[in-house]
């Protein structure tokens, strides 16, 4: 065994799971599609300056979790903890202002945060994110969180639930802030030690601990929809109005506050029950401030982020169907050089058709090689020895019923495609 071994929170990604991986980034692809979002791939690092103002400077993201580094050049980057921020950075650079707004993005791909590995959470993950950047309208933020939902329904989810919440903006989130630090004060000392420092810099995030004496003493605290402005509270009855018209069921969750600085208004989450205290299979809301955060002008933006892992594993706790498994569907056997030079032609013929195929390439016997064809789970055999060279005849057994025939060697190709679409 090697004795260097992946890093603590991270894992290797093996064929046995992969092809569910694929089955939910096509099936992401497909939704991104109908719902009109395009594509975009994104750098794994970027300047460390970019999450830093942009996610903010008091997160535990910012605070804790980040893979810092300086390159060559002395320059500090960073890899990336989350895709909002690097979006919309993307989006100011290449000036997507100038095209139909808002703009719809997707992207998935690895992200990297130093945290306590735990079960779906690791230290390099994958996420799906989708944002709708240059438009305030509400009901944009009801086509993202419409479009998550379909997302997990068509990959055959359930025991879904939407939870939403307000939490504001620059105008009124202050007011709000006021009223839970007077609230807390008094409790201050019975907080745990990570809510107390939260206290004066960010105490919004306290509604969000998980502590129960935390839990217990933010019950009846001051509700962010409760100290809403005149502009966020029409914002919220907006998306309340068009989730109503999509029938799409949810609930208001007052603790719900999301937790990185850039979101304004809009949070929501869709839970599964499946998942223990880390039920949240999507979270994502509003982010109105992030551009000017990062330096660009105003720009309002919606989105949401969806871990690959957690998706996966949920499905496999509902047992969901991830499709058909890929399998190889034909397996040459040939023993000689002559026979192997023609068994890579009839491979290529047979792979130029769409029709996975394979062969030994460890010099084993003719029995080595059946029972190899058997052990990757060929659906067919093709079987290239000297008799059948001659005759220009291919032998073409079916591995499941063991039932094996002749035809001629320019009618195999054709023969396998119509008995695997039968």
């Amino acid at each position: 065994m090697v004795s260097i071994k992946a890093p603590r929170g991270v894992r290797d990604i093996l064929p046995e799971e992969s092809w569910k991986w694929a089955f939910v980034l096509k099936t992401a692809s497909e939704v991104a599609q109908d719902f009109n979002y395009k594509e975009v791939h994104l750098p794994i690092f970027e300047q460390t300056e970019l999450f830093a103002r942009g996610v903010g400077s008091t997160t535990d993201v910012v605070e804790k979790e980040m893979y810092i580094f300086e390159d060559r050049g002395g320059r500090s980057l960073t890899l990336r903890p989350e895709l909002s921020a690097s979006m919309v950075r993307s989006y100011l650079e290449n000036r997507m202002d100038q095209r139909p707004q808002p703009v719809k993005l997707w992207s998935a791909g690895p992200m990297f945060r130093y945290e306590r590995p735990q079960k779906g959470r690791y230290r390099q993950f994958w996420q799906l994110d989708f944002e709708a950047i240059g438009s305030q309208d509400p009901y944009v933020d009801v086509e993202v969180i419409a479009l998550s939902v379909e997302l997990f329904k068509r990959l055959g989810m359930r025991g879904l639930d939407v939870v939403i919440n307000s939490v504001g903006c620059p105008v009124c989130r202050p007011v709000h802030k006021e009223a839970l630090q007077e609230f807390l004060e008094s409790h201050l000392e019975e907080l745990c030690p990570t809510c107390r420092s939260r206290y004066n810099r960010n105490p919004l995030r306290i509604l969000d601990c998980k502590n129960p004496t935390c839990r217990t003493i933010t019950e009846n605290a001051p509700k962010t929809i409760s100290y809403l402005c005149p502009e966020c509270k029409e914002h919220f009855e907006g998306l309340k109005v068009g989730l109503d018209a999509l029938g799409l069921h949810y609930s208001i969750d007052n603790r719900l506050v999301r937790g990185l600085d850039y979101y304004t208004k809009t949070a929501y989450e869709v839970l599964s029950g499946d998942l223990g205290a880390q039920n949240a299979v999507c979270g994502g809301g509003r982010y109105d401030n992030l551009a000017e955060a990062i330096g660009g002008k105003h720009t309002p933006g919606v989105g949401f982020a969806a871990g690959l892992e957690r998706i996966v594993l949920t499905m496999e706790q509902q047992g969901c169907s991830f499709g058909k498994e890929p399998s190889l569907e034909v397996f040459v056997v040939a023993v000689g050089d002559f026979e192997r030079k023609e068994a890579l032609k009839l491979m290529q013929e047979f792979r130029r058709e769409g029709i996975s195929s394979d062969m030994d390439f460890n010099g084993k016997s003719f029995k080595g090689q059946m029972k190899l064809a058997n052990q990757l789970g060929a659906t067919y055999v093709c079987i290239l020895g000297e008799e059948e060279i001659k005759a220009k005849k291919i032998s073409i057994k079916d591995m499941k019923i063991g039932e094996q025939i002749e035809v001629p060697k320019e009618e195999a190709v054709t023969f396998v495609k119509k008995k695997l679409t039968e």
